[in-house]
């Protein structure tokens, strides 16, 4: 009858060797996985796209639009445009949004609009912008109470929210409702002929305006 070899291998050992094979093992896996948590972190971060919107993009409006815009005298004028985004990984998309514009007086308008700094400027990413430009004020579709969209009401000459009942008058003034502050004004600029917009999307409920993001 054959005998069997035993090896180094076959022999558990005394609980002591057992215990410290225990504890080298697990403290191994221990270290393996603190590694390999510093390494995935800088890995995923890398993978997660930018905030494209952290800066904003002026977006033109077309000659009719601006035409528009100049010949508005009592009453806003809804203006159309593209806003453009883009983020880390998929090409540029283009998504239709508009704006309300109106023509103004700007001391009257910043006399009427309690809501907004006495400097008439607002900060933005590039430093602070104007709020009313070559006498034209563009007014964000978004309501500042919970992020509806104001309707234009000619009969009531006012911009009335069908939310919540919020209603602005033609400077975008609050008047009425729940919102905490008016109708927040955009940046416009023209430059060699062409009136160019920038989108900005500003927290809601709250009276102070803190922007969320450039991008709708």
């Amino acid at each position: 009858m054959s005998s069997k070899i035993y090896s180094a291998y076959d022999d558990p050992g005394t609980p002591d060797e057992i215990s410290r094979r225990s504890f080298m093992a697990n403290a191994t896996l221990a270290v393996g996985g603190i590694i390999g948590l510093g390494l995935a972190i800088p890995i995923v971060g890398s993978l997660i796209p930018q905030d494209s919107g952290s800066k904003g993009t002026w977006a033109p409006l077309t000659a009719d639009e601006f035409t528009s815009l100049q010949a508005a005298t009592s009453k806003p004028v809804k203006l159309e445009f593209q806003l453009k985004s883009k983020d880390s990984y998929l090409p540029e998309q283009s998504t239709g949004e508009y704006v309300w514009g109106i023509k103004t007086d700007k001391q009257k308008f910043m006399s009427d609009r309690a809501d907004l700094p006495k400097s008439g400027t607002l900060p933005y990413f590039a430093g602070a912008y104007t709020v009313v430009t070559m006498n034209f004020v563009i007014l964000s579709p978004i309501c500042p109470h919970l992020g509806c969209r104001p309707i234009w009401n000619d009969s009531a000459t006012r911009f009335q929210c069908p939310c919540h009942g919020s209603q602005f008058d033609l400077d975008g003034e609050h008047v009425a409702g729940p919102a905490p502050r008016g109708m927040d004004p955009l940046p416009f600029k023209e430059q060699t002929g062409v009136a160019n917009i920038m989108w900005i999307r500003y927290e809601s409920g709250v009276p102070n305006r803190v922007i969320i993001s450039y991008t709708s």
